[in-house]
C-alpha cells in the first residue's frame, strides 16, 4: 500500500495525468478523485474530460461546459466540445486565410473549410488542438492537468496524432521552402514566378510578407504539437492510469491498451482495480461475485505484474460531490482504507 501511495504521489507531482481505460470502468471518478486531492495539496489542478460523452460535471454536480470552470480552491474543470472546438479552429482558419488571399477567394475558403468540418478525423484533430494547447499550461497557469480520457482506442489514437500531424507539417515546409528556392532561380533567369502547384498555390506569388507570415503559423502549430509530443514520453512529467474492472472484457482492452502504450514508449505508472465486491458484503450473490473476480484478479495480476495495482472497492453510495471525491482519494492513498469503506 506505501509503493500504491509512493506511485500516485509521483503522478500527482508531475505536470500532465492521463486517466483511461475502457468505457464504464469509473474512470471519470478516478479522474477527479486525483485531481480533488492534487489540488488540496496546494496544487493548482485543472480536471479536462475528453469524453464526448462527459460525465465529469455529474460527478463533481455541477454544470462545467466548454469552458474553464471553478470547482474549488485550486480546482477547475472543463469539458472539450470537439464540435465546438472544430468550429472555433476553422473559424480562425478562415480569417487568417483571408488576411493571406486576395479577395476574389474568399468564398472559395469559406466554402471550402465548411466542407472540411464534417470530413474524417476532423474532430479529432480539433480535440488534440485543444489537449495541446492545455498541455502548454501545465506547469505555468496550472500546475497539473488531469485529462479523463475517452475510451482507450480513443485515446491511443490522440496520443499519436501529434507526430503525424508534426510530420505534415514538415513536409508541408519543406515542399513550400522547395518552391520558394525554384520560383528564385526562375526569378534571376527571367522566367518569371513559378506555379508551385503545392497545397499553397493558392496563396498567389511569392509576396515575402505574406509567405513569412504562413510559414509562421505553420511553424508555431508544429512546435505546439511536439510541445505535446514531448511531454507525452517525458516520465518525470506525464503518467497514464490504467483503469479497469475485475471482469473479462474490462481486462481484455486494458490489456491491448498496455500493449500500444508501451509501444509508443507513453509512460504507464499504474493500474486501479475498480469496483470490487467489499469484503464485507454478505449473501450468496455477493459471494458468486467475489469467486468470479478472484479469476480475474489473478490473470489482472500476471497481465500487469510489473506495475503497481490499486484495488478500490464498490462503494455504497453514488460518488458525486467535492467531499465524497476527496474520501475516494484517501481510499485511493491508502489511508484509513477500513473507516473509508465503511462511511462512503
Amino acid at each position: 500500500m506505501l509503493l500504491n501511495r509512493r506511485v500516485l504521489e509521483a503522478a500527482l507531482a508531475g505536470r500532465v495525468l492521463f486517466v483511461g481505460g475502457k468505457g464504464g470502468v469509473g474512470k471519470t471518478t478516478v479522474a477527479a478523485a486525483l485531481a480533488v486531492r492534487a489540488a488540496r495539496q496546494g496544487r493548482r489542478c485543472l480536471v479536462v474530460s475528453t469524453d464526448p460523452a462527459h460525465s465529469l460535471g455529474d460527478v463533481f454536480d455541477r454544470a462545467i461546459g466548454g469552458g474553464v470552470t471553478p470547482l474549488g480552491d485550486r480546482l477547475w474543470g472543463l469539458e472539450i466540445e470537439p464540435e465546438a472546438e472544430a468550429n472555433r479552429h476553422i473559424a480562425s482558419v478562415i480569417n487568417e486565410m483571408k488576411r493571406l488571399v486576395h479577395p476574389r477567394m474568399y468564398d472559395v475558403v469559406e466554402k471550402q473549410l465548411d466542407l472540411a468540418r464534417d470530413a474524417p478525423g476532423t474532430l479529432e484533430a480539433a480535440l488534440l488542438e485543444r489537449m495541446a494547447e492545455l498541455m502548454a499550461e501545465a506547469g505555468a497557469r496550472f500546475d497539473l492537468i488531469v485529462f479523463d480520457t475517452a475510451p482507450t482506442g480513443h485515446t491511443l489514437r490522440l496520443l499519436r496524432l501529434p507526430e503525424l500531424m508534426s510530420a505534415w507539417t514538415d513536409g508541408l515546409l519543406r515542399h513550400r521552402e522547395r518552391s520558394s528556392q525554384l520560383s528564385s532561380v526562375l526569378d534571376r533567369f527571367g522566367g518569371g514566378p513559378a506555379s508551385t502547384g503545392d497545397d499553397l498555390s493558392m496563396f498567389g506569388g511569392p509576396d515575402d510578407e505574406r509567405q513569412q507570415h504562413l510559414q509562421g503559423l505553420l511553424e508555431a502549430r508544429q512546435q505546439k504539437l511536439r510541445l505535446a509530443r514531448d511531454l507525452l514520453l517525458d516520465r518525470t512529467a506525464t503518467a497514464f492510469l490504467l483503469v479497469l474492472n475485475a471482469d473479462k472484457l474490462s481486462l481484455l482492452e486494458s490489456m491491448k491498451a498496455l500493449e500500444s502504450l508501451e509501444r509508443a514508449r507513453i509512460p504507464v505508472a499504474a493500474a486501479i482495480v475498480n469496483r470490487l465486491t467489499p469484503e464485507d458484503a454478505d449473501g450468496a450473490f455477493a459471494a458468486t461475485r467475489r469467486r468470479r473476480e478472484a479469476v480475474h484478479r489473478e490473470a489482472i495480476a500476471r497481465a500487469f505484474s510489473h506495475l503497481p495495482r490499486i484495488d478500490i472497492p464498490l462503494l455504497a453510495d453514488d460518488v458525486t460531490g467535492v467531499e465524497t471525491l476527496a474520501r475516494l482519494g484517501q481510499l485511493l492513498m491508502g489511508e484509513d482504507g477500513e473507516d473509508e469503506k465503511r462511511s462512503v
